[in-house]
């Protein structure tokens, strides 16, 4: 007996009447609708959000931001929602409402929008402290249990989208509050270097009244000179005119040239007098240029601290400080010091001016006097003694603007010294102040200042700093098309259960023949892998057809499906016919494995661990792994492997088959009677 005619005798003895037709008419339709049926009921589920009823609660009351706008966040949000037609979404007045709705199974679910949303979505654009925006969410899993999982992404997505768009306008006011730090920076720079400019003047003003007050010094000193010549004069004139008394006799031939004398005394003491007043004036223009500087530099300070006000760079309190700061440095300064001792001298000096003036009006009524001097030689003994008083009194006198001098070189030298300290200081101000302003320039240049468009761009990023860009080497069409490689599997070994349950695996007539066992086995198989091949290829019709699967490679999909086809046939008839009705149990108990483990919904990886190992040595897993990558076009390396271990596991329950038919060609009672049937 040849394995064709078993395997024709086996089909004929099933097609025989109209009952057995329809029984395998019947057969070869469960993958079908098990399969097809089940894809067909959830091919777009996502699709189809919008036939739910959700509740959409807005009690947002908006809030004002920073710049004077109103936002109204919640409202958007809602909006948003209700335009994406995600969800029917319901709009309800009141929480407690919609989580009664909720509760009733009115809603599958409710999204509520707090009272202060916009208020709190609003406060970190001012860096005030506030309270996080809350979208509240009601679910309830006796509507749906994976509801919750759909409305999570759905919330999250919303949370993503809001936190973006008001993170970017935080960050566009950020940005625009370092362009307004930048401007002010740049009119600070500019302030600073006029202040700069300004100080320098005061450098050159300082080096020039330095110069001066050098000059003045060595003019002070010539004019002490003068002076101590002077009083000895005077002191010599008054001890003559002790000795006029004395000599009057002699004072007549000798006083030719006192009228001379005299009025070269006169002259000289006028040009003393003279000095004094031109030396006096200097001192005073001295004093003058010292406060008009003082009062330009602190006008100077007042003007760049009200440009700093105005601009909004320092308070008016900040300002008082600075310039309060100023006048304190100016009176503790050694300028001050200089200033306050050059005042002194110039009293001094004052005086010495109006000493001389009288030296200068005494020598010229002493010249007046000597013409009569000489006419009147006779009344010289009157003469002689008030000459002796006057000389005793101008010695004295001199003797006064010696000391008055002295004081002025003593001042000329302080004023010097005060002249060369603030040179000193001027150049450092100089220095310090060119350096401040090149230093707030090179500040401004730091600080950004972006335009509308970079801040638009640069606010867009700060907003959302992680892009993802997402390359789908291998992508499914729809919710359908991702459960299919799992469920035309599934279909598949459930297709060839059911047959095992009317046909049988090994006939009777065939063990009782003389046919090798082997050919016995191929002979009880080949009925199934016709039928099932058949159950393969209507599903697969069907699928691709009917649905819309659409796979990559069509053609090779549908020879893997014979291929899963008869490596499923073949261990099902094997085991089967190995084990008798407690072998229909074993294939039952491999269905829940390969059910649990062959990662047709989540990743197998993500089983317990026992699992693994019915992972990799169950055949379902694999027919799944490489269905995937013919359906979506992903690499084909791993095709041929997974069709060599579907022709291993065909001879294995070949195998099984032809070890069953050597062991039932030897009728026991267990045979003709046994303990169980299914």
């Amino acid at each position: 007996m040849t394995v064709l005619r078993l395997a024709r005798s086996e089909l004929k003895r099933m097609t025989g009447g109209l009952l057995p037709k329809l029984t395998i008419l019947a057969l070869t339709m469960v993958p079908l609708l098990y399969g097809a049926v089940y894809l067909y009921a959830n091919w777009d589920p996502y699709g189809n959000l919008n036939q739910i009823d959700a509740a959409l609660v807005v009690e947002d009351t908006g809030a004002a931001t920073s710049d004077g706008t109103r936002l109204q966040a919640g409202q958007k949000v809602a909006d948003s929602l209700i335009e994406g037609h995600v969800f029917n979404w319901q709009s309800v007045h009141s929480a407690a409402e919609a989580d009664q709705g909720v509760s009733e199974g009115k809603y599958a679910f409710a999204l509520k929008i707090p009272r202060d949303f916009s208020a709190n979505l609003a406060s970190p654009g001012s860096f005030d402290s506030a309270s996080q925006a809350m979208l509240n969410v009601t679910t309830n899993d006796a509507n749906n249990y994976l509801l919750s999982t759909i409305v999570d992404k759905l919330t999250t997505a919303v949370h993503a989208s809001v936190a973006k768009e008001v993170g970017e306008e935080t960050a566009n006011q950020l940005l625009t509050g370092y362009g307004t730090i930048h401007a002010q920076m740049v009119k600070a720079a500019h302030g600073a270097g006029e202040l700069a400019d300004g100080v320098a003047r005061l450098r050159d003003g300082s080096a020039t009244l330095h110069q001066g007050s050098t000059q003045l010094e060595a003019g002070a000193t010539e004019l002490y000179n003068g002076q101590v010549k002077l009083r000895d004069g005077a002191t010599q004139l008054s001890a003559g005119a002790g000795r006029l008394n004395s000599g009057l006799a002699q004072l007549r031939d000798k006083t030719a040239s006192l009228p001379a004398d005299s009025q070269q005394l006169a002259d000289g003491a006028a040009q003393v007098a003279a000095g004094n007043a031109a030396l006096n004036t200097k001192v005073q223009d001295v004093v003058g240029q010292l406060e008009a500087a003082d009062n330009g530099l602190r006008t100077r300070v007042q003007e760049s601290n009200a440009r700093l006000v105005a601009a909004g760079v320092l308070t008016q309190e900040q300002s008082a400080r600075v310039l309060a700061d100023f006048d304190a440095a100016a009176a503790s300064s050694p300028v001050a010091e200089a200033r306050g001792k050059i005042q002194t001298d110039s009293a001094q000096i004052q005086q010495l001016s109006d000493g001389s003036a009288a030296v200068s009006a005494g020598a010229a009524k002493l010249a007046a006097s000597a013409p009569a001097l000489t006419e009147a030689i006779a009344a010289a003994s009157t003469g002689a003694d008030q000459l002796a008083a006057g000389s005793a009194t101008l010695a004295a006198g001199e003797q006064s603007a010696v000391d008055g001098t002295a004081r002025l070189v003593d001042g000329a030298r302080k004023l010097d010294d005060g002249a060369a300290q603030l040179e000193t200081g001027a150049r450092t101000a100089a220095d310090g102040s060119r350096t401040l302003a090149g230093e707030l320039a090179k500040g401004a240049s730091k600080i950004p200042n972006p335009d509308a468009t970079q801040k638009s761009d640069i606010s867009e990023v700060i907003s959302d700093p992680v892009a993802v860009s997402n390359v789908s080497q291998a992508k499914a069409g729809s919710y359908g098309a991702g459960l299919a490689p799992f469920f035309l599997t599934l279909a598949l070994w459930i297709g060839v259960f059911m047959l095992i349950q009317a046909m049988r695996p090994v006939t009777q007539r065939a063990l009782a023949s003389n046919a090798p066992a082997w050919k016995i086995a191929i002979g009880g198989w080949l009925p199934f892998l016709a039928v099932s091949a058949l159950q393969a290829s209507l599903l697969t019709l069907v699928v691709n057809a009917g649905l819309g699967l659409n796979p990559a490679h069509p053609v090779l999909m549908w020879l893997l499906m014979l291929a899963a086809a008869m490596a499923f046939s073949a261990i099902i008839q094997g085991v089967v016919a190995l084990l008798g009705s407690p072998g229909k149990l074993v294939v039952l108990i491999l269905l829940v494995l390969q059910l649990v483990s062959s990662g047709g919904t989540f990743p197998w990886q993500t089983t317990p661990q026992p699992l693994h190992v019915a992972h990799q040595i169950l055949p379902m897993g694999y027919v799944v792994t490489a269905m995937r990558h013919l359906v979506y076009g992903a690499d084909l390396s791993m095709i041929p492997a997974t069709v060599a271990g579907l022709v291993g596991y065909t001879l294995l329950g070949l195998a099984l088959s032809t070890l069953a038919v050597r062991k039932h060609k030897f009728w026991t009672l267990k045979t003709l009677k046994p303990e169980i049937a299914v």
